[in-house]
């Protein structure tokens, strides 16, 4: 059933973030202006992948605490055997394969190249059993999509349908991209990211009664204009593929999401990166991420549509 207004008789409002990896800083900057200077009220939060990390706490309007998680993520904060072996030289970065940790994988016969246990205990620090039910007790809808590998499905987990615990594992498992991250058996069945099968959830919000959706698109406008170089080796070529099959996903469903919005008549704000911020969004470097999320609040400074500005 599609709610169009809420109990107050306000249109319904919701915030859409895509996947992205540590791109997810840029998204947390968008958010941070549109919630606190445009004072946007949004009754309805979906998220895919990082943007399912992102929506609990932006729900609860906690964007500083958020702001502090966001940027200060190290690999280890992710990865509990991270698949790579990244160094950083003049503010680049290299990555390679870990043989020690890819060989320790398969000889305890998991199906991954690593695992994202510390990801898992991070969200539980980060968004706490208080959090859970200070949204519970909320009109407020969030949702974070999941890949059902094992149905070949899309699933839209709502945080008024699940515990804390299964709410917080629905999250990881959003952000879990296999075979680099933990492939989660969960209710007998295997999940993974949900981006594979949903990358940007315009029409989910639309179908929970939206009637405007901004839209954190972690892409350009216009992907594909920027070439990068050949890849180095395996992993990179691996990684680039998922990005190209992901980019395009998210071009489908913004289509889609465009024809949904025009045939039921919602307003559509879109907030695309102006350009192409890493080729390799699994690597997580606080001064990158915090740069990203200062670029983001300034970004939609200059783009937000008929925003009210507060403090200039």
């Amino acid at each position: 059933m599609k709610k169009h207004h809420d109990n107050n008789g306000s249109p319904v409002r919701a915030l859409v973030i895509s996947g992205g990896g540590s791109k997810g800083a840029f998204a947390g900057g968008i958010a941070e202006f549109l919630l606190r200077q445009c004072c946007h009220n949004y009754q309805v939060f979906v998220g895919t992948s990082a943007g399912s990390l992102l929506v609990p706490l932006l729900a609860l309007g906690e964007t500083e605490r958020l702001k502090k998680v966001f940027t200060t993520i190290r690999q280890s904060d992710i990865f509990s055997i991270s698949p790579f072996i990244i160094r950083k030289s003049n503010g680049s970065f290299t990555y390679c394969i870990n043989h020690f940790n890819t060989l320790r994988m398969f000889m305890r016969g998991k199906k991954t190249f690593g695992e994202s246990e510390s990801l898992r205990q991070l969200i539980r620090r980060t968004f706490t059993e208080d959090d859970y039910h200070r949204l519970r007790a909320s009109s407020k809808e969030v949702v974070v999509t999941v890949s059902n590998l094992s149905c070949k499905t899309v699933e839209y987990q709502s945080i008024h349908d699940n515990s804390y615990d299964d709410f917080c594992d629905w999250m990881w498992v959003s952000a879990n991209l296999v075979p680099f991250m933990s492939l989660v058996v969960k209710n007998g069945m295997e999940y993974a990211d949900g981006g594979f099968g949903n990358y940007l959830p315009l029409r989910e919000a639309i179908r929970r009664g939206a009637c405007e959706v901004d839209a954190i698109v972690l892409n350009p406008r216009e992907p594909g204009l920027a070439c990068q170089l050949p890849v180095a080796n395996a992993f990179g070529l691996l990684l680039r593929t998922y990005s190209f099959m992901l980019e395009q996903i998210s071009l489908d469903d913004l289509d889609l999401g465009h024809f949904e919005s025009l045939h039921q008549q919602v307003q559509l704000n879109c907030y695309h990166t102006p350009r192409l911020l890493t080729e390799t969004s699994l690597i997580f470097d606080p001064e990158q991420m915090k740069g990203w999320w200062e670029e983001g609040f300034r970004y939609a400074s200059e783009v937000a549509p008929s925003c009210m500005k507060i403090g200039g």
